[in-house]
């Protein structure tokens, strides 16, 4: 039984964090101003700064599912309406995926604890994490060498039309959302992924450190 619960720790631990750097960046309105700006998005939409702000809002309102399609209809088209009711559906399964990994992190670690297995759970927290930094330094190392090609593949993966191939002349959406913009938000999550696997992996140090002191002592 211990077993399967290591495992799930390791497993649902992290990717609760990367669900968490997810949701940090996604609403991050300053990380989205400063890259209205560098990306000179009110030259290409036509749209002042305190526009694309309120829009900004909107879109967070809407994929916090506190409001429905009628919000963005003030600003975007049938066609990315409908491909932000797809993501906004991501969104959904997303949190979801976040609190059951939450969920079964926090059961993992309180059976752990309560069958005093502090080395075999210092153990997950300290060397599970190892796993996923290597598959996030091979993400990024990919994504490096062609952004665009993966950042396909993602949609490809994630969407089963083609709705969010927009138009950068003439739709809103793609005119915010620039490819740069999106080389910018997931290099702010992986980082910040990173550093909490980091902080995590510290922790799990400590628990190991003290849960072998605790049985030298009662052996």
């Amino acid at each position: 039984m211990k077993r399967i619960f290591v495992i799930a720790l390791i497993i649902f631990l992290p990717l609760y964090l990367l669900l968490k750097s997810v949701e940090t960046h996604t609403f991050n309105k300053d990380f989205y101003i400063n890259s209205y700006k560098e990306n000179k998005v009110s030259e290409t939409s036509g749209k002042t700064l305190q526009e694309l702000d309120e829009i900004t809002e909107d879109l967070f309102d809407y994929l916090k599912g506190k409001a429905n399609d009628s919000l963005l209809e003030k600003n975007f088209n049938k066609r990315e309406i409908l491909h932000m009711r797809d993501v906004k559906t991501l969104f959904k399964y997303g949190y979801m995926l976040k609190y059951f990994s939450l969920a079964l992190s926090l059961l993992s670690i309180s059976v752990l604890c309560y069958l005093k297995k502090y080395v075999s759970l210092g153990k997950s927290l300290f060397y599970g994490p190892f796993i996923w930094w290597g598959m996030m330094i091979i993400l990024f190392l990919l994504s490096l060498s062609d952004f665009n090609k993966y950042f396909t593949y993602f949609h490809l993966i994630f969407f089963n039309n083609d709705l969010w191939l927009l138009d950068p002349k003439t739709d809103l959406l793609i005119q915010m959302l620039p490819l740069e913009f999106f080389i910018g938000i997931f290099k702010n999550i992986i980082l910040l992924f990173l550093l909490l696997l980091s902080i995590l992996q510290l922790a799990g140090y400590i628990v190991l450190r003290k849960g072998k002191d605790w049985s030298d002592k009662r052996n």
